[in-house]
This record gives C-alpha cells, sequence and structure tokens, in this order.
C-alpha cells in the first residue's frame, strides 16, 4: 500500500509531454534491443552461410577433384605400363594438371582446419611416394621398358595408391562431416533467426498495445471523460463537477474548467438575480408610466375646463373694461390672458407628446409625398408670410403611423421657419437617399443655426435656448420628433459638418426595393397656420 502511494506521488507532476516522453523513450530503447538482437541473428546466419558455401562445400569438391586427378594418374600410367603405347598418357599428364590445381585450392580453403590440413599433409605425402616409386618412373621409361617396371613394381604400386586412396577417403570424410555441422549450424541459425524474428514482432505488437492502452488511460480516457462532463455542462447541468485524472497537465485543465464553471454558475447566479431584478422594475416603469400617461391624459382634460373659464373671462374682462381702467390693470389683465393662452398650448403640446406611440399606432405602409404635402398645406400661411421657399427629393413609402409622421414634417419644418435668419428669406430642403437598407432624411435650412454645445439639448424635453419673447415655443417639438423616430425604429441628430443654417438628419427602415430619384422642387405654397413647433435654435 506504501509502495503504491510512492510511485503515485513520485509520478503525480508527471505531464502528458513527460509521460509521453518517457514512453517515446522505452520505446526506442525496446526497438533499438530488438534491432541489435535481429541484426545479430542475421549476422550469425550470413556467417555460417558464407562458411558453408564458400570453404566446407568447395573443400570436399577440391578434394574429390584431387582424388579423380589421382585416379587418373594410376589409370594412365597403368594403360602405358601394360600396353606400352604412348596414348595411354595423355589421363596422366591431365590428372597431374588437375591434382595441382585442386591442391592449390585445398590449400586455401583448409587455412581455418587443422585436422584437414594434416589430412590433406598425409594425402601429398603418399601421393608423392607413389609418383616417385610407380608413375614418374613408368611415365618416364620408354615403352619396352615401362612394361618391366610395371611389372616388377606392380605389388609395390597397388600397396602405395591403396594407402592412398584410404588417406583421401579419411580426408573427405571428414571435411563431409565439417559440411555436415555448417548445414546444420545453418539450419539452426536460421530456425533461431525465424523465432527471434517472430518474438521482435510480437514485442513490437505488445509494446503498440502497451502504448494504445497507456494513450486511452492516461490521454483519451480523461479527455473523453472531460469532454462529457463538459458537455454536460454546457447543456444546463451546472452543478456537474469536472473532475480530472491522468497526467498533472490534463488535471490542472480540468481543475480549470472547473472554475470556469463555477464562475458562471456565480455569474448565472448574478444574472438570474439581475434579471429578476430587471423584471421587477420593468414591471414597475411600465406600471409607472401608465399611470404617469393617465395621469398627464386626465391631468391635461381636467386643466382645459378652468383653463378656458380663466382665458374666457380674462379676454371678456380685456374687452370689457380695456381703456377703462388704469394702465397698470390693463398690463395684468394681458398678462393673465398671454399666461392662460401659454398655458393651453404646453398642456396641448404635452398631450400630444405622450400620445406618441400610444394613441396614434397604425403600423401601414405611408406614402410620404401625400404626408408632405398635407404638412405643406397646413403651413402655407406662415410659409406665404415669410417668403420661405421649400424643396424636396421624391420621397418613398415607408411602413408607419401617417399621423405621427405628419406631426414630425410639421415640427421640423415649423421650426426652420420660427428661426429663420432676420436679413434672409428661409430656404428648405428635405433631402431623402436611400443606402443600407434605410432611408436618410435631411432638413436643411439656412436660418440662425445651432451651437455645437447644443446640438444635443435641444432634443430634451423642455429645453428652450432663447425666451418666449424672442421666439415663442414650449421646447417640446423636436422631443416629439425623437420620440416619433425612435419609435419608428430611426435616429434623429443634428449634422456637425453644417456651417450655415441647421441641418436635422433622421433616418427610417426602407421597404425592400427603395431608390433614390433625383432632387424635385417645389414652389412656396400658401395654407394654414403652423402647429406647435419644437425646441430652440442658438443663433
Amino acid at each position: 500500500m506504501s509502495s503504491d502511494a510512492s510511485d503515485a506521488g513520485a509520478f503525480a507532476d508527471w505531464t502528458t509531454r513527460r509521460w509521453l516522453r518517457a514512453g517515446v523513450a522505452a520505446t526506442l530503447v525496446v526497438l533499438a534491443v530488438l534491432g541489435a538482437l535481429g541484426g545479430w541473428a542475421m549476422w550469425r546466419t550470413s556467417q555460417i552461410t558464407s562458411s558453408l558455401i564458400d570453404r566446407r562445400s568447395p573443400a570436399l569438391v577440391q578434394s574429390i577433384r584431387v582424388e579423380q586427378g589421382l585416379v587418373n594418374q594410376e589409370t594412365g600410367v597403368r594403360g602405358y605400363g601394360l600396353s606400352g603405347r604412348r596414348d595411354f598418357l595423355e589421363p596422366y599428364a591431365q590428372g597431374v594438371v588437375d591434382e595441382k590445381a585442386a591442391l592449390a585450392r585445398l590449400r586455401s580453403l583448409l587455412d581455418d582446419d587443422s585436422r584437414g590440413r594434416a589430412d590433406l599433409a598425409r594425402v601429398e605425402k603418399l601421393a608423392g611416394t607413389w609418383q616417385q616409386r610407380i608413375a614418374r618412373p613408368v611415365a618416364e621409361a620408354p615403352p619396352a621398358e615401362a612394361v618391366e617396371i610395371t611389372a616388377a613394381r606392380a605389388d609395390e604400386g597397388k600397396t602405395a595408391f591403396d594407402a592412398l586412396r584410404s588417406a583421401m577417403a579419411r580426408q573427405q570424410t571428414h571435411l563431409q562431416t565439417r559440411r555436415t555441422a555448417a548445414a546444420d549450424a545453418l539450419r539452426q541459425a536460421m530456425t533461431l533467426r525465424n523465432w527471434m524474428f517472430a518474438a521482435i514482432a510480437g514485442v513490437i505488437l505488445l509494446v503498440a498495445l502497451i502504448v494504445f492502452e497507456a494513450l486511452r488511460r492516461g490521454v483519451t480516457g480523461p479527455l473523453t471523460q472531460l469532454g462529457s462532463a463538459a458537455r454536460d455542462v454546457t447543456q444546463g447541468r451546472f452543478d456537474r463537477s469536472l473532475v480530472g485524472t491522468g497526467p498533472a497537465d490534463l488535471r490542472r485543465l480540468a481543475a480549470d474548467l472547473d472554475s470556469m464553471r463555477l464562475r458562471l454558475v456565480d455569474e448565472l447566479r448574478f444574472a438570474e438575480s439581475a434579471r429578476r431584478q430587471l423584471d421587477e422594475q420593468s414591471e414597475d416603469l411600465k406600471r409607472s408610466n401608465t399611470e404617469l400617461e393617465q395621469f398627464a391624459y386626465v391631468a391635461s382634460h381636467d386643466l382645459q375646463e378652468p383653463l378656458r373659464k380663466v382665458s374666457s373671462f380674462t379676454q371678456l374682462l380685456q374687452r370689457r373694461y380695456g381703456g377703462q381702467l388704469d394702465e397698470k390693470a390693463d398690463q395684468y389683465i394681458a398678462f393673465a390672458v398671454d399666461g392662460a393662452n401659454r398655458m393651453q398650448i404646453l398642456i396641448n403640446d404635452l398631450l400630444a407628446f405622450s400620445r406618441v406611440g400610444r394613441v396614434h399606432n397604425e403600423q401601414q405602409t405611408v406614402d410620404l409625398e401625400k404626408v408632405f404635402a398635407r404638412t405643406l398645406a397646413d403651413l402655407s400661411v406662415s410659409l406665404e408670410e415669410t417668403g420661405a421657399e421649400v424643396t424636396h427629393d421624391p420621397l418613398p413609402t415607408v411602413v408607419g403611423d401617417a399621423t405621427q409622421l405628419g406631426m414630425l414634417w410639421q415640427n421640423l419644418l415649423s421650426n426652420a421657419v420660427k428661426f429663420r435668419s432676420p436679413d434672409r428669406p428661409p430656404r428648405i430642403h428635405l433631402g431623402a437617399v436611400a443606402h443600407d437598407g434605410v432611408w436618410e432624411f435631411s432638413v436643411s435650412d439656412n436660418g440662425i443655426g445651432i451651437a455645437p454645445e447644443f446640438r444635443e439639448k435641444v432634443f430634451v424635453i423642455f429645453q428652450r435656448l432663447h425666451t418666449k419673447d424672442a421666439y415663442p415655443g414650449t421646447g417640446i417639438g423636436l422631443a416629439m420628433c425623437k420620440k416619433v423616430v425612435e419609435f419608428h425604429g430611426g435616429t434623429i441628430g443634428i449634422d456637425p459638418g453644417r456651417e450655415q443654417g441647421t441641418r436635422v438628419v433622421l433616418t427610417l427602415p426602407a421597404l425592400a426595393g427603395a431608390e433614390t430619384a433625383p432632387a424635385d422642387t417645389l414652389p412656396a405654397l400658401a395654407g394654414a397656420e403652423t402647429a406647435p413647433v419644437d425646441g430652440e435654435a442658438q443663433p
């Protein structure tokens, strides 16, 4: 138990890379040992094969050739000695040549065989004795003398050549034994080689299985387990712990992923809490907006009646007693009438502002050409009085509420007329360009303009840049324009690049297939009184 613990502790810090390095090194060592053993087996087989082919078999063959050469010599000498015919010496002469060549080759093949060399020496000694006593005397003598020598030395020659035959038989028996031993050694070496290669193949297969199992247990298994746990987490099981096994780096990876899971759990818990708070605040805000809308609607209607009475009676006082009272009384009555009128205008503007997106909300295709024409007709009186010239590009058809879009053009054109320059008549142009799926509209004038620091404030409700005596109004118009544009999914702002006058730029979503068209110019029209106007301009 302690040994296992110590082993686990010893390898606990090993990473995947370190395990792979150790495994590769061990595999290389095993393969090197197996390669060395296989090489040795091949070398040994090659050596035995070389010995058998290059020495043992040729030595036996040359020994047989020596014997054949001596037999040919004995046959030729004996035929010549018995018949006296010189042509019988031809086998003898050829035998001498063959014997010398075979002996020379046999000596070089027996340099590693002491017994073979001893047998060869005895054969050469006996062959030399027989040749000296029998073969050469007979072969060199004339025919008559050769017959006499053969008859006289017949027994001696037979005894000498039989001894030579016995010596050559012993030599060949020894060489045959050596050749058989070499053949047996070759068979054994080949068997050993085959078994060794089979063992090498088995060891390689075993190493491959060990490597595969080690990778499965140490790498792919832990990764699969970790991936399965991670997929469970991605499917919403955030309570699933990511426990790592295997090498140290995989365990650290699992720990990091589990830390991320815990962080996500905390974030989700916080996000859920924030969502609940947001839902509660949204409900509170929705309820508050509903109450504010109801309050604005009721308050505006409830204030209409007393304001009408105040306005009516102060106007009656002004008409009936105007000029009969002192100058201060007439001034006070005028103040009361003006205040009641401005209060009534403010209430109407607040009512219109609260109705944007609530009362008028009929989303349908709207032809802006017709809406703009009605707006020009409604503003025809102020346009005629100021000498304003209004031009516009061809206007598209969009999706929206016709009433709100009419209020948008009316407020923008009214502002352009109201904040005109005192030394030149108003020149107003409504541009329309389609790009990137939206229509970009621009209302440009040559009026007094807006200072850069006030270009964002003019869209805030009740923000006035001038006194009511200089430019009348309630400061709701541009805030209403912004609310209308944003309700239709667009944006609105002041062009900062405009140097003279003001250029209000707004966008509205375009219908599919919207295209731009050349600008069109309309003459100034006469018409009715302007509607409530927007926020103020800054000279």
